[in-house]
């Protein structure tokens, strides 16, 4: 695929699985766009997108816009003459003087099994409802949200215990994957782009800090869910002594307690909800590290 000129479009660490896969396997990446530089960690430290670290260890030309349609972008990305764009967590809607750039348009690898969870947040809203399989879709982008029609699919079974870190390293992989299989016959013109199906699209806004928030008028079961697509961000915490604290692991218990009392279930600190009760197996206190639950309550603390 050497003659085939691909810029890849990508910002987290999930789209760097597909970056590494196109750039190994030979096809021509002649550029990178992602997202700029951001405030991350505790000293607000401004800090690359993965995607950026990975394009400068590939030895790959970078270009990072506030937003894809400044002049200077488009600028960079016509000089560029991209015969396709590879599209994987990129944080920016393409404009259609973008899709329509390249022969073979923009080819998205998307984090669910559309139409289900169209949208910035898919893996941790598959967690949250409940789903028993996620997946990877790879679709042609149109100007839509994830609306576009549909080269292929794979699924795979979410596990018991899943979280959005969990789920979100398992799907990066399957998407490299499906796209290195796709792309070929794609290109060849032997595999066409089939509209999505006109039943089951849901949406899954982008994730805010306050989505962490455990509302224990909710039953514990949707709760232990969010505790688990939460981690590892936003993460799952409520008001404790006037300070979050933080909810890594939870588990349900049967038996009833009022909406929002503490109480302690087998050594563990624990709280009822509307159906069922939420059992803290690993939690961490302000300022503190994680810990088991009955670390936490042997600590003296008055729960």
């Amino acid at each position: 695929m050497s003659k085939i000129r691909t810029v890849f479009m990508g910002s987290p660490d999930f789209s760097v699985s597909t970056l590494r896969a196109l750039a190994n396997s030979g096809y021509d990446i002649v550029g990178v766009v992602s997202q700029p530089d951001r405030p991350a960690g505790r000293g607000n430290k401004l800090t690359q997108p993965p995607v950026k670290v990975a394009a400068d260890e590939l030895g790959l030309a970078t270009i990072q816009p506030q937003k894809l349609r400044q002049p200077e972008a488009m600028e960079q990305l016509r000089a560029w003459h991209p015969d396709l764009i590879v599209v994987a967590a990129f944080g920016q809607i393409l404009r259609p003087d973008v899709l329509d750039l390249p022969q073979y348009g923009c080819i998205n690898v998307h984090a669910s099994l559309l139409p289900r969870w169209r949208g910035a947040a898919p893996i941790q809203a598959c967690i949250l409802a409940g789903d028993e399989e996620s997946g990877v879709t790879i679709m042609k982008m149109d100007p839509g949200i994830d609306t576009g029609p549909m080269l292929s699919q794979k699924s795979i079974r979410l596990l018991d215990d899943e979280t959005g870190g969990s789920l979100f390293a398992r799907i990066s992989s399957l998407g490299a994957e499906l796209l290195l299989e796709t792309l070929p016959p794609y290109l060849r013109g032997e595999l066409s782009p089939q509209p999505q199906p006109s039943e089951g699209a849901t949406y899954a806004p982008m994730l805010k800090k306050e989505d962490g928030l455990l509302d224990f008028s909710q039953p514990a079961i949707q709760l232990e869910r969010r505790v688990r697509a939460m981690r590892p961000w936003p993460g799952a915490f409520f008001e404790w002594q006037a300070a979050p604290l933080k909810i890594h692991k939870a588990h349900v218990a049967s038996g009833k307690a009022e909406a929002g009392k503490r109480i302690i279930v087998d050594d563990s600190p624990a709280i009822g909800t509307a159906d069922g009760i939420l059992v803290f197996d690993e939690l961490q206190p302000p300022g503190k590290k994680p810990m088991l639950g009955k670390v936490f309550l042997s600590g003296g603390r008055v729960w």
